[in-house]
């Protein structure tokens, strides 16, 4: 008789407290309308306010639900890491804890892995409940990654998805600190394909990802995939050489042949300078964000400490600290 494959869901959790009953709720009867085999690990990354509480309490009463307890706030991809490095299923879905994407998405991805895709990533039809600005930067940021990039990005998808074991571990192998997992599992490569589905509203609560948080994901998206940054710093600075030299040459034959016209005056001099500058802080913005990520990379500190663990056996695999 063959094996029931295990399907490892992995959930972070941060501030959720008013939406983790429902989520349990619809997980539970998910899994028992589809007749999965499943664990659900929930990653606590420092929440603030009782997630941490009703997260134990559902553990208590149900023994498929698993639980990571993270030291402090770490952000939402290494908490995705964390889940997926105690992840134990033949496949794993990631998917937020907001019931945005529907946990009844789950059982036609588990359909088209086990009809042999390795990856199977939501598309999102439709989106409610998020304005016209965020959907048309989340547009336009993923088209603009495409183009930057040799790695095939699919367009208006986030982290819901499901993974294989094999996709999973060598994700596992990558340990950079500054994580887009949506960027990373395209990389890998193997056989992928999509789900539509059309993502509801918040159930409860406030997004974990406002414009700061936001912008600050994108740079790392577009840092950790591209060099073209690297490439706009060459080309301004080529550039403002080009924008000087024609100044410059429009200075001598003015000077030469229309004296009349020469003006005496600084405000040229001014703009001229300004640019320069402009363009110098720039370019070394740039270079000083490629640097950082490096600084940070040669530590190897940690990617995450986990403070807590509820319902792993001892036998279940674990990173060793000093990976990660």
């Amino acid at each position: 008789m063959p094996i029931t494959p295990l399907i490892s869901i992995v959930v972070p959790l941060y501030n959720e407290e008013l939406v983790l009953d429902e989520l349990y709720q619809r997980l539970t009867e998910m899994i028992d309308r589809a007749q999965l085999r499943c664990e659900v690990i929930m990653v606590n990354d420092g929440s603030r306010d009782g997630t941490m509480d009703i997260a134990r309490r559902i553990c208590r009463i149900d023994r498929r639900f698993k639980l990571i307890g993270l030291s402090r706030n770490f952000g939402h991809q290494l908490a995705v890491t964390a889940g997926l490095d105690q992840a134990a299923g033949d496949a794993v879905v990631i998917i937020d804890a907001d019931l945005q994407d529907p946990p009844e998405v789950i059982p036609l991805m588990v359909e088209k892995w086990q009809a042999g895709n390795d990856v199977v990533y939501g598309v999102r039809s439709r989106r409610e409940g998020e304005t016209a600005f965020k959907r048309m930067t989340a547009a336009l940021f993923y088209r603009i990654l495409r183009r930057a990039t040799n790695v095939d990005i699919p367009v208006d998808t986030g982290d819901f998805r499901l993974m294989d074991r094999q996709v999973v571990d060598q994700l596992l192998t990558m340990r950079e600190r500054f994580r887009f997992i949506r960027g990373m599992v395209s990389w890998v490569g193997f056989r992928q394909t999509h789900v539509e589905y059309e993502r509801a509203a918040r159930f409860a609560g406030t997004t974990k990802y406002p414009l700061p948080k936001m912008l600050r994901f994108a740079i790392d998206g577009m840092l950790s995939f591209s060099h073209v940054p690297l490439k706009m710093a060459s080309m301004f600075g080529f550039i403002a050489s080009l924008v000087s030299f024609l100044a410059l040459g429009y200075g001598i034959v003015i000077r030469l042949f229309f004296p009349e016209r020469a003006i005496a005056g600084w405000a040229s001099v001014f703009v001229a300078i300004l640019f320069i500058g402009g363009v110098q802080l720039i370019c070394i913005g740039i270079l000083g964000e490629y640097l950082g990520r490096m600084y940070d990379e040669v530590k190897r500190r940690p990617l995450y400490i986990a403070q807590e663990l509820l319902n792993f056996d001892s036998t279940r695999r674990r990173v060793p600290a000093s990976q990660g």
